[in-house]
């Protein structure tokens, strides 16, 4: 199946420390997420958006890395809102063969299971970030699927995200203003992944990639990939100095 990416390369002259794949959320396109790639690439990763299909998901990530000559590892699968669900289903069933195999895995805006209904566009986007620039980005961009977050998350993929007990590394980004968000689910995730950080970015909402603190989180997911560079251990708890939970 082929597909549309959006494509961040490192600068010249620098060795690729590492690949990141990332797959967009519920009617987002890889439009959404140029300057979340860009920032992954000036720290000398390789970054390939994916469009939202979680029905093609293995297909559309072995297509992926199909396409990228002498991919350097780690390689790390990122998903965002629904496809965070979709990611965190997938890597539960274990797929070591596989191409696309990841050796991290960052989940970012897990939505939970209340079905959220929004008042038009304003409203919808206030949900996603208050950040002016990315709400300029969303707007403007034809492509992307206004009413996305109507559509329901099928229970059986939060259950099989949710319910992962997975041995790769994982990062949750959660933004505490993100009203989607299931408190007592993650808690439970977090309690059962053997290797997981949390990070609550405060006063981020749903698109806790690009929000007004997508500086500070790009770096939060860099400094992951680099711990897993170095081989330095994800501990399975994590201390937030300050959250509104």
């Amino acid at each position: 199946m082929t597909s549309h990416y959006g494509d961040f390369a490192a600068p010249e002259g620098l060795r690729v420390r590492g690949t990141v794949l990332v797959v967009a959320g519920r009617g987002e396109t890889p439009a959404s997420y140029g300057r979340f790639g860009a920032r992954l690439a000036a720290d000398a990763y390789r970054v390939r958006v994916l469009p939202f299909a979680p029905s093609h998901l293995a297909e559309n990530l072995a297509d992926a890395v199909a396409g990228i000559p002498d991919l350097v590892r780690p390689l790390a699968l990122a998903g965002a809102d629904a496809a965070a669900a979709a990611v965190g289903a997938l890597v539960a069933k274990p797929c070591p063969g596989a191409a696309w195999w990841p050796d991290a895995v960052v989940l970012a805006g897990l939505p939970g299971y209340d079905a959220h209904h929004t008042g038009g566009w304003d409203d919808e986007l206030d949900v996603r970030t208050h950040c002016p620039v990315h709400r300029g980005v969303l707007t403007g961009d034809v492509f992307l699927q206004r009413g996305a977050f109507a559509e329901t998350v099928p229970a059986a993929l939060l259950d099989a995200a949710y319910g992962s007990t997975a041995e790769q590394p994982h990062l949750l980004l959660v933004g505490d203003e993100d009203p989607l968000v299931s408190r007592a689910d993650l808690a439970r995730l977090v309690k059962s992944l053997p290797a997981v950080r949390l990070s609550v970015v405060r006063g981020a909402h749903h698109d806790v990639l690009n929000d007004l603190q997508h500086r500070s989180v790009a770096a939060e997911v860099v400094a992951f990939l680099e711990a897993l560079r170095g081989g330095t251990p994800i501990t399975p708890v994590v201390h937030v100095e300050s959250s509104s939970w």
